[in-house]
Parts: C-alpha cells; structure tokens; sequence
C-alpha cells in the first residue's frame, strides 16, 4: 500500500483542486453580500442513519480555506450516527465557512455512504475469518477519500492504484500468453526493477487454480466469479499456499456464504461504485 506521506499528499491534492474547481476567481455570492470580516457558526447536522465519515477531511479542508477556523467536534469519523445528529460546528469568518462548505458536504456525504456499506459487510461477516476489500472501481479523482471511507468503515484497502501491488488478471494472463507464463515473466521483471510488490492472480476456474499453484511466489489467489461449491474446493486445493480472495458479483445476499466456505478476503467494488449519498447539510446557527 502507498505510504502514509503519499496517501496524505494524495488528500491535499483533492482539497487544493476541488476548491479550484468550485471557487475559482471568487465565491461572488458571498462576496456581494456578507462583510469581508462578518464572523458566524455553522453545524454539521445529519438527517440520515449510518456511520458517519469525513470529520477529519472536513477538518482538513477548513484549515486548508482559512486556518482561522475553529471546529468542535462532537462525533469523530467512524461513529454510528441518527436523524438530528450534530457532528460538528465550525465558527469563524462567514466567507470562509460558506466557501468550504460544499466541498465538505460532498465529501462526507460519499464517504459517510461508503462507510456505511463498509460496515454493513463487516457486520455480516462477523464470527469469520474474512475480510472485506474495496477496489479500483472508485471515483476517479477522489479514489483516496473513497479508500479511507472504506477504512472508516471497519473494511480493508486493496491495493491503492496499478504502481503499489501487481494482479494478474485475465486480459493479462491472456495477452501474455498463459499463466505460468505470465507469473515467471512478473517474477523477473520485479527482480530486475529491485521491486518488493505482491502478486495478485486470478484464477477463472479450477484447472487454473492448479497451475497457480505449480508456481511459487505468489501472494494471494483471486478466486473470481466461482459459485460457492468450487468456492470451497478452490479453498481446499490452496491450503496454505497463498492466501485466498473471491470476488466478482458479490452482494450482501451472498457475501456470508462466500465468507463460509473459508475465503481470507471478499473483494467488493459495489463499496465505492453503488452507494447512495448520506443526507447531510451544514447550517448556520
């Protein structure tokens, strides 16, 4: 995974461009109307249910428009959260508060839906040894924000993007002309580039699962698109080989039974690419 320097630098990336994006040469609206040095609060307030995410990025954006800011927190990310809630109240300069809020309110109300779902995966799968994943199936732009949700949901992050963890999927296993190929080229080429990354292979039935495991090195098999019964075998025939992962389609309807037949990870892109947004609005009080 990228280190906490890059993941950090990722973030501010996002602030400084989504205020670009949104602010431009001026937020007219406020500058027509309110003082230059008016003063005002504004609170968080939740008119939803879930787990709440985004305190600390909505803290990091106040400091980025006006260090000035002050923010009390009341409810810190990863907290469940009802109808009525306050999360926060933010005080200080009018504009300021008026120029961060959008970015805030779309920022916690994705990443407080994808924790939601997060969490209601890791409830489901409680009592067993696996572990829900995110992917790359992430919004591009804000993939760090939608990763962290996920960590703020109690799952688990894959691998960040393509330069952090190499997966051998079925375009290149194909492309390279075979598996055993495809992993013995992989090999060399990590040792001629003194790369340290772990290698992901998808498996797309049992018979490739057997050549998987003729080769050494590898990290973790991705089990992709099995049902539940060559689930289990695929579990079986890879012991303590590697690690194990299933994917490909699975919902909360399934991810238990998934989970049952003895997989150490779920992988799911519906975390990021299928949620709907948290209701949340910020007010001035």
């Amino acid at each position: 995974m990228i280190s906490k320097k890059q993941f950090n630098k990722e973030i501010n990336t996002i602030i400084s461009n989504a205020i670009r994006e949104d602010v431009g040469d001026g937020d007219h609206s406020s500058l027509a109307c309110i003082p230059e040095d008016a003063r005002g609060s504004a609170k968080l307030l939740v008119k939803d249910e879930g787990i709440i995410a985004g305190v600390d990025f909505a803290r990091q954006v106040f400091e980025f428009v006006d260090p000035g800011l002050e923010l009390d927190i009341r409810i810190p990310d990863g907290r469940e959260v009802a109808y009525g809630d306050v999360c926060f109240y933010v005080s200080g300069l009018s504009q300021s508060i008026l120029k961060s809020e959008r970015l805030v309110l779309n920022a916690m109300q994705r990443m407080s839906a994808i924790a939601t779902k997060t969490n209601a995966y890791v409830k489901l799968l409680a009592g067993t040894q696996t572990r829900i994943l995110d992917t790359r199936k992430t919004t591009p732009g804000i993939r760090a924000l939608e990763k962290w949700a996920v960590k703020i949901g109690g799952g688990e992050n894959h691998r960040f993007a393509l330069y952090d963890m190499i997966m051998l999927k079925d375009n290149h296993i194909d492309f390279c002309g075979g598996i055993t190929k495809a992993i013995q080229k992989t090999k060399e080429y990590l040792q001629d580039n003194q790369l340290g990354l772990k290698i992901i292979v998808e498996a797309r039935n049992l018979a490739e699962i057997e050549e998987i495991l003729k080769n050494e090195g590898v990290y973790r098999i991705l089990i992709d698109n099995f049902n539940y019964e060559d689930t289990r075998k695929a579990v079986e025939m890879i012991g303590d080989h590697c690690l194990t992962e299933s994917s490909g389609g699975i919902t909360l309807e399934t991810a238990r039974k998934y989970a049952d037949c003895g997989v150490d990870y779920i992988s799911s892109g519906a975390l990021t690419h299928s949620v709907h947004n948290m209701d949340l609005s910020l007010k001035a009080v």
